[in-house]
């Protein structure tokens, strides 16, 4: 057993937590129509049950979007003031912080994460609620008063409906409070559909709001599978919109599905994010930054920078630096305070993981640390793992992982750092390590990439907008743009005095 594992503690008290949920429609908590329910074994604990919640049908969707429509039909919350939503939302944001060490124990059962970062992480979504909330009662549209004497044009901004969204099970309540708060700011109602592995904190949230006093119907919850539920929200047509975070193959697939009732869609898909490090960078910093990009959420991340482009005369006093960290960062029991990287998320996802590192290596990748599970009779975890000499045509190089594994290559120039940053389909995010801020923010210029940092990785504020380029999505969250996504925009053109007649 390497040395930095932490072997999950099977007398953990915490473990008996063995929560049964229900599903939210329509202000009511609901078992399945059908009484069917899915078990959730801790990926960190193998054998213990951690969740129990509904396996939806198409009919249980049905009935949420029913309550959703009515909500958004007939229901006060689209016509309330915006100073009205609002202070509900806030009232979110503050119940998220009372129940911050409950919801960050689910998270971290049921995703396999270390509770550090899900206390951290669970912090932070009562950020972006509360920036939510502050943004909900400034949304505004426009005026136009110099299209002539006679003339007013006005562009009122509407919320766009009842919207479906659809969230993976790597960072269940981040990437739900980064949806469901700026769609319901906008004025619109929500069926949310979570991932069968990971629901627990997603069923939570809709109750936080139900105790808020979000009204009946606004914020509804189903669990389930993809097939039957989430494809029953692209399909169905009193839903407006579909919002999903997840796989290019699934989003392109509920892209089709609503493209034939001209459905809205927002994704946010793949990454294969580079880290660029040039000669000039702070080595220790960026080292740092770069096993923290890599290894964060133990690699399950879709922001996560899996691929190091370091410039050559550095490589190897950079490479020194990262793997004495790799070698030493602790990994292993979710539960455990010092543990930095947590659990893949299922067994087959492991299997997934390891395929890759066997193809790196029979393609000729040199692999430096790692490369095995550790402690499967525990839980289902991968040592960090760190590749060199790789070359753009591997797998490891181009393709999502999704798990702690870094794959290296060197660049010679800043034009030739940007041309293997984009030599992918994925334009997720970027990362450049300089203390030269011209050359920095140049190269982010041509990068083409959504979510991009200097001198940082994975970092984040609800004031930046969020997004893909290529084939990692469509569409923009968080910010004041990510309420755009949420809205309607109608032209309205206002005759002052009497026209012109037509007809004389």
């Amino acid at each position: 057993m390497l040395a930095n594992f932490i072997t999950p503690d099977a007398r953990d008290p915490r473990l008996a937590i063995k929560a049964r949920y229900r599903m939210l429609v329509d202000g009511k908590s609901v078992d399945a129509v059908s009484g069917r329910t899915i078990d959730r074994v801790s990926p960190g604990h193998l054998g213990v049950v951690v969740g129990t919640w509904p396996e939806a049908s198409p009919e249980d969707v049905r009935l949420a979007i029913a309550a959703a429509r009515r909500a958004f039909d007939t229901g006060p919350w689209p016509r309330m003031s915006g100073a009205e939503r609002s202070r509900l939302m806030f009232k979110v944001a503050d119940l998220i912080l009372a129940r911050q060490e409950e919801l960050a124990l689910i998270e971290s059962l049921e995703v396999g994460k270390p509770i550090a970062q899900a206390r951290g992480e669970i912090g932070f979504c009562a950020d972006l609620w509360s920036y939510a909330a502050g943004q909900a009662r400034a949304l505004e549209g426009q005026t136009h008063n110099n299209i002539g004497d006679d003339r007013l044009g006005l562009v009122l901004r509407e919320p766009v409906g009842v919207v479906g969204i659809i969230t993976p099970w790597n960072f269940p309540f981040i990437i739900a409070s980064e949806r469901v708060p700026w769609a319901i700011g906008a004025g619109c109602t929500v069926v949310l559909k979570p991932s069968e592995f990971t629901s627990g904190t997603s069923i939570r949230m809709a109750e936080l709001a139900r105790e808020a006093g979000i009204p009946d119907g606004v914020f509804n919850v189903v669990t389930g599978y993809g097939d039957p539920a989430g494809q029953v929200l692209a399909e169905d047509p009193e839903v407006d919109m579909v919002a999903f975070t997840g796989s290019v193959r699934v989003g392109t697939k509920l892209g089709e599905i609503a493209a034939r009732s001209v459905k809205r869609v927002g994704l946010e898909l793949g990454g294969k994010g580079p880290q660029i490090v040039f000669a000039d960078a702070d080595l220790d910093a960026a080292a740092d930054g770069i096993a923290y990009g890599v290894y964060h959420n133990a690699g399950q991340c879709c922001i996560s920078g899996s691929r190091l482009l370091v410039q050559e005369g550095i490589r190897d006093a950079l490479m020194e630096r990262l793997l004495d960290i790799s070698r030493k960062v602790t990994f292993g029991d979710p539960l455990n305070e010092r543990t930095k990287i947590g659990a893949m998320i299922s067994e087959a996802h492991a299997e997934k993981v390891h395929s890759y590192v066997t193809a790196g290596i029979a393609s000729g990748a040199e692999l430096l640390l790692g490369g095995e599970r550790v402690g499967r009779e525990a839980g289902l975890y991968y040592a960090p793992t760190v590749f060199s000499g790789v070359t753009p045509d591997m797998s490891i190089a181009r393709e999502e992982i999704f798990g702690p594994v870094l794959s290296t290559l060197t660049f010679k120039t800043a034009d030739h750092a940007v041309a293997l940053a984009n030599a992918t389909e994925f334009g997720l995010s970027a990362s450049v390590w300089s203390t030269n801020l011209e050359t920095a923010l140049q190269s982010i210029r041509r990068i083409r990439a959504g979510r991009c940092w200097i001198n940082s990785v994975i970092d984040g504020t609800p004031e930046l907008p969020i997004g893909g380029y290529k084939k990692s999505g469509l569409g923009r969250e968080l910010g004041r743009y990510g309420f755009d996504e949420y809205s309607q925009f109608k032209g309205v053109h206002v005759t002052l005095g009497r026209p012109a007649p037509w007809f004389t």
